[in-house]
């Protein structure tokens, strides 16, 4: 049988779309294939009569294929002749009969498609598996479009069917009289039908034919339930609704971000169950941690960590958990830049802009070293040491949160040098967030264009430092002429009312989050600006706009932390933590003496005390990490190994931080200034 259907098939071959070939060739055909197969099955003679049989069969086939097709088209002829029909009526059974022939082509093509495919197979060498991917990677393509071709046409079946049953309906509202109610709800389901086609975007066949867009196929997947029959109604419903989850091939996992039918309300309610879950298990895991003297953050953590993919995979909705959990980073930001007034940033800012400059060129050049012993790629190397070389704001910020810090004599406070340097590393996160395409680049070119990517570089760092320029001077502007008047009828329409107010903010920090975006800064500055250029307007205004903002930063924040949890992942840890507690210190101690010796050369000598402090608070690595370790992973700059174990790194040193932090304090602060959140 299996002769017969590589005989079949080679005889198929021979048949151009749509036309009849002689028995002469048939002949031909059936005896190259008998050649070809050199396989045991039934006798000569039985193969040839088997595929003259089926030759026949094909041949009728397609005869009676064309004669439909002539049909079809008188068919229409006649239609577009018939005056007792109204335009409409013509047009849908026109555009019926042409669904049809299009059926009656895409059978046919699709039968040749699979015999030419057959034989580019039977060509081929079968130890070439570059080429066998090849041959694969043409019938995908080729599935996709016909997946997509039959799509199409089912969706315009239904669209037919749908005219069918409203031309029904109309023939019999003719047949009867009408009352008013009647009457009223067809004049509504006229206009409604109206609203439908207006604000239908028909994404699917605007951005087909994009450049870049490619074709996939992906699994439907509806939600489990007990009953079946529940089951079965829940995915009519579903159908409509499109509550369903979407597989690909690479399993990821995707969710209606927007509804075609925009008139009927829909809630995600897998991010809703997780929101509520992190808000619960919250609760318990931030009351232990205080209980045995650990930040509250780490109870986050932990909460994350028993709720993602490494404990009870329960956070279904994980990109739509960290997207919110990035607000809790710009309304603590925010809040920094409230306790950090302008004359503050003046006074330490070459500390802060010379700081991190100097200790990540250190940390660069630090990695290139160990790279060249290890034989580490230099791409690889200058990002993993610029990935370490970044510190957490917001946890540093949940340290100093609530502590007293003022000036002392003319010293410099530890605090302002701590944050000023804080900031200005996440204007450096920006800086590389905007130089990592073309880092990727250099990873693959030649050395002969290393030149051209060294100046793509230092054209970045130029637009950088333009739109470093461009948002001060805009800072400069709103604090002069537009940040009092605002406050002012803030305050004053919000007498009685803390919604304006708190509306009014959020709103005005979302402004500058956008102004620093659009300029390719980051957004963490934009916030931090906010919040201290809010802070010019004196004590009293600070105070009153952080009562109301700070429960909105704390919820957020839980979140922040917990969406940390999930890329925690303690087997791993437990299996390499010899080598990652080897890495970690590694990086912590070299962090913490590097930060020591430059600011033993930045630092007045009177201030030269705050450098133990300032040095604990940089020495872990940043929570950002872990995006622009997830950007490297997928740009092939870094391994799936590499990945995980930045990952492990950065989670353990976040760990360590409250312990080398408490002890700084303890050393360095006297005792009746300690009042720290730790």
């Amino acid at each position: 049988m299996k002769a017969a259907g590589f005989i079949s098939l080679w005889t198929l071959v021979s048949l151009p779309c749509g036309q009849l070939v002689n028995p002469a060739e048939h002949e031909d055909v059936v005896k190259h294939a008998i050649k070809l197969h050199r396989g045991k099955g039934a006798v000569i003679t039985q193969r040839k009569q088997w595929v003259l049989e089926s030759c026949r069969k094909l041949s009728g086939l397609l005869r009676q294929k064309n004669v439909v097709l002539n049909k079809l088209k008188n068919a229409i002829r006649a239609v577009e002749k018939d005056t007792g029909l109204s335009d409409e009526e013509k047009l849908f059974q026109v555009h019926t009969f042409e669904i049809f022939q299009k059926e009656l082509n895409e059978s046919e093509n699709s039968v040749f498609q699979a015999i030419h495919g057959l034989q580019r197979a039977l060509q081929g060498d079968y130890k070439d598996v570059v080429n066998m991917k090849e041959s694969s990677r043409q019938r995908l393509e080729a599935l996709r479009e016909a997946a997509i071709k039959e799509e199409m046409e089912y969706v315009e079946l239904l669209a037919a069917e749908k005219h069918q049953v409203e031309a029904l309906k109309n023939m019999q509202h003719q047949n009867k009289s009408l009352s008013m109610l009647d009457e009223i709800l067809e004049d509504v389901r006229k206009a409604a039908d109206r609203l439908e086609e207006e604000i239908e975007e028909h994404a699917f066949d605007d951005n087909k034919s994009v450049r870049g867009v490619n074709f996939e196929a992906v699994l439907r997947v509806e939600e489990d339930e007990a009953n079946s029959k529940r089951n079965a109604s829940k995915r009519e419903v579903e159908d409509d609704l499109g509550l369903s989850m979407l597989i690909d091939s690479q399993n990821n996992q995707y969710i209606l971000t927007k509804p075609r039918d925009s008139t009927i309300p829909r809630a995600d309610h897998h991010f809703i169950k997780d929101i509520v879950t992190i808000g619960m298990l919250s609760l318990p895991c931030g009351w232990l941690c205080t209980t045995i003297g650990l930040p509250t953050m780490f109870g986050y953590i932990i909460c994350g960590v028993l709720l993602g993919p490494s404990g009870l995979n329960s956070i279904k909705s994980i990109v739509q958990v960290e997207t919110l959990g990035e607000f809790g980073v710009f309304f603590t930001l925010f809040l920094v830049g409230l306790e950090f007034s302008p004359e503050r940033l003046r006074k330490v800012w070459k500390i802060s802009l010379q700081g991190p400059c100097y200790m990540t060129v250190l940390m660069i050049a630090f990695g290139l070293l160990w790279g060249h012993l290890l034989q580490i790629r230099p791409t690889q190397s200058v990002f993993i040491s610029t990935c370490l070389s970044l510190s957490s704001t917001p946890l540093v910020s949940r340290f100093l949160a609530g502590s007293v810090r003022g000036d002392k004599d003319g010293d410099i406070d530890y605090s302002s040098v701590l944050l000023g340097m804080l900031v200005m590393q996440d204007v450096q996160l920006g800086l590389f967030i905007a130089v990592m395409p073309t880092l990727i680049q250099a990873g693959v070119s030649t050395y002969s264009s290393v030149f051209k990517e060294i100046l793509r570089i230092l054209i970045l760092i130029g637009q950088i430092l333009f739109s470093l320029a461009a948002v001060f001077l805009l800072c400069l502007v709103i604090k002069t002429y537009l940040i009092g008047p605002y406050y002012r009828k803030l305050h004053a329409e919000s007498k009685g009312n803390k919604e304006i107010l708190i509306l009014g903010i959020t709103a005005f920090i979302f402004l500058m989050l956008t102004i620093t975006e659009l300029l390719d800064v980051s957004m963490e500055l934009g916030c931090f600006l906010a919040g201290a250029l809010i802070s010019s307007q004196g004590h009293m205004v600070s105070e009153e706009i952080m009562s109301c903002i700070e429960p909105i930063r704390d919820f957020l924040a839980i979140i922040f932390f917990a969406s940390i949890g999930l890329h925690v992942f303690p087997t791993f840890v437990i299996y390499e933590l010899t080598v990652l507690l080897f890495l970690t210190l590694s990086v912590v101690i070299m962090k913490f003496v590097l930060a020591v010796l430059v600011l033993s050369l930045i630092l007045p000598k009177t201030s030269q005390y705050i450098k133990w402090i300032v040095s604990a608070g940089l020495a872990q690595v940043s929570e950002f990490s872990f995006v622009l370790g997830s950007r490297a992973r997928r740009a092939g700059i870094i391994s799936r190994e590499v990945y995980l174990l930045i990952l492990s790194v950065t989670t353990l040193s976040l760990l360590l931080a409250p312990a080398l932090w408490r002890a700084a304090i303890m050393k360095c602060v006297p005792r009746p200034e300690r009042r720290s959140s730790t």
